[in-house]
């Protein structure tokens, strides 16, 4: 018997633009905590020009985000972007690279908000207290996005407050004692010359812009409208405040100094410019902060595995919801992997920076990409913005310039990488040939166990059970009377990317329209080509629209996003995600 996979239910409750900036927003704007101290380490007296030419990158991948996300508005990020444009495989490598992305930050933040709390508190159990943090943000997830969402923005707005404080209290500062420790900063020689200090400067200040790509992991949770609007205010925030506070460090710290408060450099600017009271605050703020960076975590996650779940690429028991409709399953999934590398790594969180380092500056390179195959493959697709060629160009060059630059700066970082992302990458490898090694599995016991013959007949008929159950699961393609030539591409794709045996080619004709006789000779030469694929042709009367698609999907009991459309063109009457999901394939 078919078993079929629950359609979960759509969010009703809709973020506007203050809850959904928030939310993407805390991780990026607390980048200012350890950015301007790794900017000041390998740029020395430039660090805020590094961190200007960071938000110059990041403006870039304003445009790039808003074409690729404005023209696909789903859930997924990079993985939404190359699965409508490549092959699952390869949006695969994306999501599993963000996955890493995600878990490296939570731990890191959790960790680092408990290690700013330690500062105040001397002998608090940091290790303890990240899991319960963890757990508390767990729970908050849980409860819904909504109820994260009001904790989000308090957070954020606590965070932006004390950022001005700081900077005003550090202006009065330097008002009053003068200029003297900047001009000496700036005597000081430049190791390695300007250029060299700016490469490492930048590849070392690309870390003030993770987070950025939040935003398009859970898109599909906020106002229409919305999603280039957290775009602009993440940029505005990283523009202002990072270079800032680089320059407002230099003009009160001594270059000597910085390294010996890298872990807390604004705490420490803080208490020289205000006195202790300002100290306490900017760690306060940290800590929550920090803290507001594991929530962000968590919501773009649980958006990205839900997608990839509906996808078939993670087991399906992960697709069940609560009375609010949060995914608790994949919630606590994150949160017992997070806590197992918190506890394999003992708190010596160091390695797991190249972890977050390179899977995160992979996904900003593999979005560009994602860009770039969205202009070719689906370039009469609408879209809101553009990003020019030269602007995605420079994006890309830029990004691969500081994977580069970390590598040489922490080559131990490539190895640690590699250590968690092939396990990672292997997992979702099995899910997505499972049927290939379960085939394998059947053919080795069938050769190896011959003398206990009742036994291998009983355990080939589960893994032949399980075979059908996978391939039973049916697909759809709307068309409107392709060649034979798209016809096949559609079949290639489902082949190569989809594990079926069962395909609906379905025909939406208008009052007294009729199928082409030649539409019909060209189904025949499919059947022929294909004969391990079961082609059913459907022709339906009427209109081809959400509710269509919506009706034939509760009807057959197959869900929206195994059901697919070439890329429509400009006079489509309807937007991508108005389809509720429907997936683009040629």
């Amino acid at each position: 018997m078919k078993k079929n996979i629950s359609v979960p239910k759509i969010v009703t409750h809709k973020l506007s633009e203050l809850p959904a900036t928030a939310i993407c927003g805390n991780d990026i704007s607390s980048s200012c905590l350890y950015v301007s101290a790794l900017a000041i380490i390998y740029a020395g007296q430039y660090a805020w020009l590094a961190l200007l030419i960071v938000a110059a990158v990041l403006f870039l991948f304003r445009k790039i985000y808003g074409e690729v996300v404005g023209a696909l508005p789903l859930n997924g990020g990079a993985y939404n972007a190359l699965l409508n444009t490549t092959s699952k495989s390869t949006a695969s490598l994306a999501a599993a690279l963000t996955i890493l992305s995600y878990m490296a930050t939570a731990v890191i933040s959790a960790s680092e908000a408990m290690h700013y709390v330690n500062s105040l508190f001397e002998g608090f159990p940091v290790i303890t207290a990240t899991i319960l943090l963890l757990a508390f943000f767990m729970g908050l997830t849980i409860m819904g996005i909504t109820e994260s969402a009001k904790f989000a923005i308090a957070i954020f707005i606590t965070h932006l407050v004390s950022l001005v404080i700081l900077s005003a209290v550090a202006v009065l500062f330097i008002a009053n004692h003068g200029l003297d420790v900047l001009f000496s900063n700036y005597a000081a020689p430049v190791k390695g010359g300007l250029l060299t200090a700016l490469f490492f400067g930048f590849s070392a200040a690309m870390l003030g812009i993770s987070g950025f790509e939040s935003s398009a992991n859970f898109v599909e949770e906020q106002e229409h409208g919305v999603f280039p609007k957290t775009l602009r205010n993440m940029w505005i925030v990283v523009s202002i405040f990072n270079p800032l506070m680089a320059f407002l460090a230099l003009a009160i710290i001594a270059l000597p100094d910085v390294a010996n408060h890298q872990e807390a450099l604004l705490s420490y600017m803080g208490n020289i410019a205000g006195g202790k009271w300002l100290s306490v605050l900017i760690s306060v703020d940290a800590a929550l902060v920090l803290s507001g960076a594991v929530l962000t975590s968590y919501v773009g996650v649980t958006g990205l595995i839900e997608r990839m779940t509906l996808d078939r690429i993670m087991p399906q028991f992960l697709l069940q919801k609560n009375k609010r409709g949060s995914s608790y399953r994949i919630i606590i999934m994150f949160f017992l992997l997070s806590i197992s590398i918190l506890l394999i790594t003992e708190g010596h969180l160091g390695a797991l920076a190249g972890v977050y380092t390179i899977s995160f500056l992979s996904v900003m390179i593999l979005f560009a990409i994602g860009n770039i195959l969205l202009k070719i493959k689906r370039s009469k697709l609408p879209r809101p913005e553009k990003a020019s060629w030269i602007a995605v160009i420079l994006a890309l060059t830029a990004v691969g310039i500081a994977i580069v630059g970390n590598a040489i700066m922490n080559p131990p970082y490539l190895i640690v990488f590699f250590q968690y992302f092939i396990p990672t990458i292997l997992i979702i490898i099995i899910m997505l040939k499972r049927t290939v090694i379960l085939k394998a599995l059947l053919y080795m016991i069938r050769y190896m166990f011959q003398p206990i013959q009742k036994f291998v007949m009983n355990l080939n008929k589960k893994i032949i059970k399980q075979i059908n159950e996978i391939n039973s699961q049916e697909f759809v393609y709307f068309t409107k009377g392709d060649s034979v030539a798209s016809l096949n591409k559609v079949m290639l794709y489902i082949k190569e990317n989809e594990q079926t045996n069962r395909l609906k080619i379905v025909t939406v004709l208008d009052e007294g329209q009729k199928v082409p006789k030649q539409f019909l000779e060209d189904l025949d030469v499919l059947n022929r080509e294909y004969p391990e694929i079961e082609i059913e042709f459907v022709s339906l009367k009427g209109k081809f629209g959400p509710e269509l698609v919506k009706e034939l999907s509760e009807k057959w009991k197959i869900p929206i996003n195994f059901m697919f459309i070439a890329s429509p063109g400009d006079h489509f009457p309807y937007r991508v995600e108005e389809l509720g999901g429907v997936r683009l394939i040629i």
